[in-house]
């Protein structure tokens, strides 16, 4: 009896040993490596060899400054009628809508008649001027003509005063009317040279108010032929948002027209990347219709809601379809590196930082987590700077799932 129960305690010892030895081992292996279907991960391998850095954004196509023609009014007026609807083709010289403002008819002719009126002017005091021009001229003329006789008949008699033939005094009395005449002629010629300056002066004076009628009157026709609003340019109407009988003040819209076939692509590119954009860059735009090559013309200095705007020059032929407003992707090339380890672009992780990834084992079965140091980063890859080599494959695809284990077995 007491043999059976040593047996029993012996058998129970052993047992609870088996038991701890057993809970022990188990407690010490590894979790099993959580299972993923291989159809729901997108892996990639690495390369060497050049990659393109570019940067992408989206945008629409808009037209270019020289390409839109925005028509204010130019005094108030009101709307009689409306000839074209927005979307047609128009002219240059197409009339949209025409307007009315009896102030502004009459004004044109009030100044018209002004015009006129001073230029009427301006033709009389221009043949009075020269009619009494004329005469000062005929008079100094005359006493030209007098001094020279008179010089003459001096210098004759100062010669025969001199042989003696006539006394002193006849000489003395020529040369004394030829003096006064050489004075009167040299009075006359400053006075017709005066006479001469003030003509001009009153002359240019009557002309300035005939320019100053003359501008008000082209102003006013202009504001006349406004009322008539043409377009201006060739293109297409996009807007004109009036009624018949509606009334516009100064300055009010009146329509829009656009050239479609002058556009640029107007980008909006996350601020973290637009950092490396530089003005002459080339860019393809993406229409969905078709690519069209460009290059980068302009970069907002301003972030606005975590993006910045990148206006791109398009120098390829346009597609059938593009027109204004119409939504593009543009990808702008930043620069070229050669020789580089390089990726795919991961789901998660930024340029010039050190990620996770899980890498795949030779079997291709399962995959291990590891750190990847990264680069610089283009749309579509990344630079490998350490933890890679040319080769490995690795999943790209968002794992913060499995965030809390190293290890995945692929299905």
């Amino acid at each position: 009896m007491l043999q059976k129960r040593r047996r029993t305690i012996i058998f129970a010892a052993a047992a609870v040993v088996v038991v701890v030895v057993l809970t022990i081992g188990v407690s010490r292996l590894k979790p099993a490596a959580p299972l993923v279907e291989r159809g729901t991960v997108w892996t990639d391998t690495v390369k060497r060899g050049p990659m393109l850095r570019q940067v992408r954004g989206l945008g629409s196509l808009v037209p270019t400054q020289e390409a839109v023609r925005q028509i204010p009014a130019e005094t108030e007026a009101t709307v009689v009628r409306i000839r074209m609807l927005p979307g047609s083709l128009v002219k240059a010289d197409t009339v949209l809508l025409e307007m009315s403002n009896p102030q502004v008819e009459q004004a044109a002719i009030d100044a018209g008649l002004q015009l006129k009126s001073a230029e009427a002017e301006y033709r009389s005091q221009r043949v009075k001027l020269e009619s009494d021009l004329m005469n000062q001229k005929a008079g100094a003329a005359t006493v030209g003509a007098d001094h020279a006789q008179a010089q003459r008949q001096a210098d004759t008699d100062k010669a025969l005063y001199d042989l003696g033939v006539i006394s002193g005094l006849t000489y003395k009395a020529s040369k004394g009317k030829a003096d006064e005449l050489t004075t009167r002629n040299d009075l006359e010629s400053e006075r017709l040279k005066a006479n001469q300056n003030a003509v001009e002066s009153q002359m240019a004076q009557a002309q300035a108010k005939v320019d100053q009628m003359r501008t008000l009157a082209q102003l006013k026709q202009k504001q006349l032929d406004a009322l008539r609003v043409r377009a201006g340019i060739d293109g297409v109407l996009v807007d004109l948002p009036l009624q018949v009988g509606q009334h516009v003040l100064p300055g009010a819209m009146l329509a829009k027209i656009v050239q479609p076939n002058h556009l640029m692509a107007t980008l909006k590119v996350a601020e973290t990347q637009a950092r490396d954009v530089q003005i002459g860059e080339p860019a393809s735009i993406d229409t969905h219709n078709g690519i069209i090559p460009g290059t980068v013309m302009r970069v907002d200095p301003a972030v606005q809601n975590g993006t910045v705007t990148v206006d791109v020059n398009l120098t390829g032929d346009l597609p059938k379809g593009a027109r204004p407003d119409l939504s593009v992707d543009g990808t702008i090339d930043l620069e070229r590196l050669d020789n580089v380890l390089y990726v795919g672009r991961p789901a998660l992780g930024q340029e010039n930082s050190t990620i996770s990834l899980f890498k795949l084992r030779t079997d291709g079965q399962e995959a291990v987590r590891v750190p990847v140091k990264v680069g610089r980063a283009s749309v579509n890859s990344i630079q490998v700077i350490e933890g890679l080599h040319e080769g490995d494959a690795v999943i790209l695809s968002d794992m913060s799932r499995w965030d809390n284990t190293d290890r995945i077995r692929l299905d």
